[in-house]
């Protein structure tokens, strides 16, 4: 890639080869880039955003001008495809929790979220009709089968969600297994539910919502949540902020995490992703979390595609979204991909014999 610039110094393009930051896109949509023409680009707008590869053998002229109020007429924000190696590929299904206690007391009086009376308030029985009709759409169109991995922040409410949606039938009592969520658990007056024919269930800590404050927010022993729910993986839940506690040393009620504290946080999350080998992952956690950690992303997306990204969710709404490795960060080998040429033989294509006769001042590259 050649730059040119008119502005003073110099325009680095290494911000745009090696860029560290994902890329989310909804899953319902194609994934969009733009369209590059003869223009003048301000260095300060667009340059950062563009989804170039590392790996990409492509010749670009850009010509950078100082002056904001140059032109980019002739982009095309979203207008033309992108095309990613499937390997660099996530398939991200999120969730925002069922409807929980703190919830409707909150609505009723925003004072609500302040009191002790509801620490890591669990789901209401509404809140458990959301979780049954999330569980019938996700096995009715198919998508049940397809996850590898279900990740939920350690809170009540979002692992009742988890368990309740992505967990197993109802369970009766054998030697082989253990339930993924006891009877009653949170005083909820469900059945105890299967470990079974399910995907594993892993607590992470990084999804959990704003720290500090709010009682709600709060989480109680990993020793009280195991035994509620048995079968799931407790392991990752505290190690991720290089702290290591059975008890919440996160939380305090003298002091709330900033929302660039939780969006930071919010990308460490996105990081530990890559260092997952499973392919489809659906995420259980909270409307604070996801506003403040998808606002950073979509910003080289058509802004109708970076509402749907950002816009707030709703409780037990699901979202499928891609998220694209662009830094070779986490990237697993591909499974599909074929080297070809087995047996070896001769594959010149013809397009070799007319580049090589191509006139020097044909105007061709």
């Amino acid at each position: 890639m050649s730059v040119t610039t008119t502005a003073s110094g110099t325009t680095s393009c290494a911000s745009l080869l090696h860029r560290r930051t994902p890329a989310i896109f909804p899953l319902s949509f194609p994934l969009l880039s733009f369209k590059i023409r003869s223009t003048t680009i301000p260095p300060s707008s667009y340059l950062p955003n563009l989804l170039l590869q590392p790996h990409q053998s492509l010749t670009l002229s850009l010509r950078c001008s100082s002056s904001l109020s140059a032109s980019v007429s002739s982009m095309d924000c979203g207008g033309g495809p992108s095309i990613y190696p499937l390997h660099h590929c996530k398939t991200l299904h999120i969730v925002r929790h069922a409807q929980g206690l703190h919830n409707v007391e909150g609505e009723k009086n925003y004072k609500a979220y302040m009191s002790p009376e509801y620490f890591d308030a669990p789901l209401t029985p509404l809140g458990w009709q959301q979780v049954d009709n999330l569980r019938k759409h996700v096995r009715s169109c198919g998508l049940f089968e397809r996850i590898d991995l279900v990740i939920t922040s350690p809170l009540l409410r979002t692992m009742q969600t988890a368990v309740g949606v992505f967990g197993g039938e109802g369970y009766t009592d054998r030697i082989d297994s253990v339930p993924l969520m006891v009877a009653n658990a949170g005083n909820s007056d469900r059945p105890a539910i299967s470990s079974l024919d399910c995907p594993p269930i892993v607590a992470v800590e990084l999804c959990r919502e704003h720290f500090g404050v709010h009682p709600c927010d709060g989480r109680r022993s990993i020793s009280d949540y195991q035994y509620l729910f048995p079968a799931m993986d407790f392991s990752q839940a505290s190690t991720h902020l290089s702290i290591e506690s059975d008890e919440d040393i996160l939380w305090t009620d003298s002091f709330r995490e900033t929302t660039k504290e939780l969006a930071t946080r919010g990308m460490k999350f996105m990081d530990w992703l890559w260092t997952r080998k499973e392919k489809e992952i659906a995420i259980v956690t909270h409307s604070g979390f996801l506003v403040h950690t998808l606002n950073a992303f979509g910003n080289d997306c058509h802004p109708l595609i970076k509402k749907e990204i950002c816009k707030r969710f709703a409780n037990c709404e699901l979202r499928s979204m891609i998220i694209v490795d662009k830094s070779m960060s986490g990237s697993d080998p591909s499974t599909t991909n074929y080297p070809g040429k087995i047996p070896p033989g001769p594959d010149v294509p013809s397009t070799v014999a007319d580049e090589k006769n191509v006139e020097p001042d044909s105007g061709s590259t």
